[in-house]
């Protein structure tokens, strides 16, 4: 059996595994990030959103690797506290458009250096995050001046399998992902 491994792994440039290699807390915006970014309602002015199984099981591999996960999101949904409590979140923020001083909260709680964390989101209102991280990320649907001022910009969209991306990436980076997809490929 080969050693299982990231198809993007042979394309992250050195000084990218360099500064994933540090993380140590993951923190994410949800709408166009961890969802496709659009907002669906029913008739009955219920709020949908869908969020992707892949991301998911990434951020259960990144935890279990010993790296924190957070939320930092600009609005405030019943279904998005569900969605991170299903997956064992502890950190949500939700309703802070401040997201450079509320990952600044998080790194104090945390007690952890900018340079340790990896922030990703994919408008305005993420870019002093992404900015002061120590490895900003954004997605190619996300808004061109974000996209300019980001370390990485993942192959995948938003809400389709963006966050696994950087969930393999940080894995790959700190030497995890091997020994956490073996156990899936033994006969």
């Amino acid at each position: 059996m080969t050693d299982p491994k990231s198809p993007l792994a042979e394309n992250w440039p050195a000084d990218l595994l360099a500064k994933a290699r540090n993380v140590r807390l993951v923190a994410l915006d949800v709408d166009g990030i961890m969802s496709d970014g659009k907002l669906y309602f029913s008739a009955k002015g219920d709020e949908l959103k869908g969020f992707n199984i892949l991301d998911g099981l990434g951020l259960k591999q990144l935890m279990a690797a010993g790296i924190h996960v957070a939320v930092i999101t600009g609005r405030r949904s019943p279904l998005t506290e569900k969605r991170m409590q299903d997956l064992g979140i502890p950190h949500l923020m939700q309703g802070r458009e401040d997201k450079k001083i509320a990952l600044q909260e998080l790194m104090d709680t945390l007690d952890m250096p900018a340079a340790a964390i990896a922030y990703m989101g994919d408008d305005l209102p993420d870019l002093p995050a992404i900015r002061y991280a120590g490895l900003g990320v954004t997605v190619p649907n996300g808004y061109w001046l974000v996209r300019e001022h980001a370390d990485y910009c993942t192959q995948a969209k938003g809400g389709h399998g963006a966050v696994r991306e950087l969930c393999d990436l940080l894995l790959t980076a700190g030497g995890h992902l091997d020994a956490l997809l073996t156990p899936y490929l033994e006969p």
